[in-house]
């Protein structure tokens, strides 16, 4: 009989592990990182000891050789313990790492991936900038060929892992430049890595409503010369490369989701039942019980969604946006939802840290705009439906 949420016991055995270290070591630090707005470094690392860094790379350089089924099972259960630790190893795991693996020469992917899916480097993908969100196109950096360097200026926003610490920036990045005057051969790619002549980190952003565990940096490039080596690909294919991975993206941060929701009704079903009432637990009442079987329909729905679109992305092809975004779209909302339900079961204990669902709610919030907005996402929906059959 088929297994949609672990198909394989490669894949199961995977899920046990990350379940064990993140209920071992993720949980027990995830408030405190949170109210210190810092990223924990070290745990991070210990990601790499157990080879999800780079978990959907070949083994030969140095990564898992795992599918995108694994990529989702991995942010299931690191979400559930700490969302914001979670979108650390996101940027890390998917953005940069899948991102170069999928694009870059092998003599590149030689050079630089066993660093990272070790963790002796921390990655980032550097595409918004103040100015330019979803609106891609929009993006004002430059890259200009000189000789064998092409020299970046611009500042690029919002990006998680961009520093470290307050002052200390990411070790590596990939980042989006504009190589061409306008249309979507106008974008190049290039990797960038901490040292570089007129690369800076502009600020660390602080007092976020959520991920607070994850680091998010403003990045100052003023003269930046990167060796005409570091161009992934060729001038002109950047934004192929952005929307391919934008599917592993959004499919990843919809199964965020489902690790928050899936903690959230833990949580409020543990609390319904020690929690008393009027002589009775509080899961004997029905507004309580709609919010405990609403949460767990609405969970196991966008977990049935996001596991069967998961089997069938191809991770080297693109072309599955109206499920990447379908995803994204449903579960994002589900997650935030249910956080917020599970609020309302605790009540004033809901509404304080000690059990964890506001925090929930928080981070939840997020995976409503980044990776593209909820807005963004029915746009591309409504316009890719517009041109298919939805019949079989």
């Amino acid at each position: 009989m088929r297994d949609l949420f672990n198909p394989s016991e490669e894949h199961a055995a995977l899920r046990r592990t990350l379940r064990e270290f993140a209920e071992r070591e993720v949980d027990p630090q995830a408030a405190a990182y949170d109210r210190s707005e810092s990223f924990n470094v070290g745990l991070f690392k210990k990601l790499g000891e157990l080879g999800v860094l780079g978990i959907t790379v070949a083994e030969k350089f140095g990564g898992a050789g795992m599918d995108a089924v694994a990529a989702v099972i991995a942010h299931e259960e690191l979400a559930a313990a700490d969302p914001g630790f979670t979108l650390a190893y996101l940027a890390h795991s998917m953005l940069f790492v899948n991102n170069f693996y999928q694009n870059a020469s092998d003599a590149q992917r030689s050079r630089y991936l066993p660093d990272v899916c070790s963790g002796k480097k921390i990655g980032g993908m550097c595409m918004s900038e103040p100015g330019a969100g979803t609106d891609v196109l929009g993006m004002k950096t430059t890259a200009a060929r000189r000789g064998d360097v092409y020299v970046l200026n611009g500042a690029k926003m919002w990006i998680t892992n961009g520093a470290v610490s307050d002052n200390e920036l990411g070790d590596i990045f990939l980042v989006y430049a504009r190589t061409g005057e306008k249309g979507v051969r106008s974008f190049s790619q290039f990797l960038v890595e901490k040292g570089a002549s007129g690369f800076k980190l502009g600020q660390k952003l602080k007092d976020k409503l959520g991920m607070r565990a994850s680091t998010t940096a403003e990045l100052v490039f003023d003269g930046c010369e990167v060796p005409a080596a570091n161009l992934i690909g060729q001038e002109g294919d950047a934004v192929g490369h952005m929307m391919r991975n934008l599917e592993i993206e959004r499919l990843t941060l919809a199964a965020m989701s489902l690790g928050i929701a899936r903690r959230s009704i833990e949580i409020m079903n543990r609390y319904a039942s020690e929690r008393h009432a009027f002589g009775q637990p509080i899961r004997e009442f029905g507004q309580i019980q709609s919010h405990i079987a609403t949460s767990y329909a609405s969970w196991m729905a966008g977990r049935c969604y996001v596991y069967e679109t998961a089997a069938h992305l191809d991770l080297a092809e693109g072309g599955h946006r109206i499920d990447s975004d379908g995803v994204k779209l449903f579960c994002a909302t589900m997650g935030k939802e249910v956080a917020d339900r599970a609020i309302q079961v605790l009540g004033g204990y809901g509404y304080v840290g000690e059990y964890q669902v506001e925090r929930l709610w928080r981070d939840a919030k997020l995976l409503e705009i980044g990776g593209g907005t909820i807005e963004a996402h029915q746009k591309n929906l409504a316009r890719d439906l517009a041109r298919v059959s939805l019949l079989p």
